[in-house]
């Protein structure tokens, strides 16, 4: 789903909702307050199979993954606070993530050269995909509406998918720690 159709619905949503409240429609008024989580991936569902490519333009794909856990993080963008301290958390725990059978794999909207300056400033080991024009983040239903200081805009909901051997979600995390994301996975069963 591209992102002026999500935009546009994300407003239909609004003013249908709006006008349910107002008119005393309270069923209409919750289904249209959900109708978002038709968007969103859920726990047994399959994972896309193409995601995108790398910082080094390689594409990945699922079945890279085939047998093996994975921990596919979206952050909002490279070298902020929040992400720096997201990656790394993964970073100093990437050897416990991969003993314990997690492949990491990181997504944001941020291009193939500003991933390759983040992985070699914060010595990351793992890939992060860029996802340029959002199609990964909104397959997974976490390309959404925020707003920030009165402003709303359109990005990524810092979310972590943890996908099983067979390819299928077993776990969502959706209250990210950023400066103990490692942990978390490792601990949140």
């Amino acid at each position: 789903m591209n992102s002026i159709f999500y935009s546009y619905l994300c407003e239909v949503r609004r003013w249908l909702y709006a006008i349910s409240v107002g008119a005393g429609i309270c069923r209409l008024a919750y289904r249209l307050e959900h109708l978002d989580n038709l968007f969103f991936m859920k726990v047994g569902d399959k994972a896309p199979e193409v995601w995108g490519v790398n910082q080094e333009g390689k594409e990945i794909k699922l079945s890279d993954y085939k047998g093996r856990k994975v921990a596919l993080y979206f952050y909002p963008k490279d070298n902020t606070s929040g992400c720096t301290a997201e990656a790394c958390s993964l970073r100093n725990g990437y050897d416990e993530l991969r003993a314990a059978g997690y492949e990491v794999v990181g997504v944001s909207k941020d291009g193939e050269a500003s991933h390759r300056k983040f992985i070699e400033k914060q010595s990351l080991p793992f890939d992060l995909i860029a996802d340029t024009d959002t199609s990964l983040n909104q397959a997974f239903g976490v390309w959404a509406e925020k707003k920030l200081y009165g402003r709303t805009y359109m990005g990524t909901l810092r979310t972590t998918f943890i996908i099983n051997e067979e390819g299928v979600i077993e776990r969502i995390i959706d209250k990210v720690d950023t400066k103990n994301h490692a942990a978390q996975i490792l601990n949140d069963k």
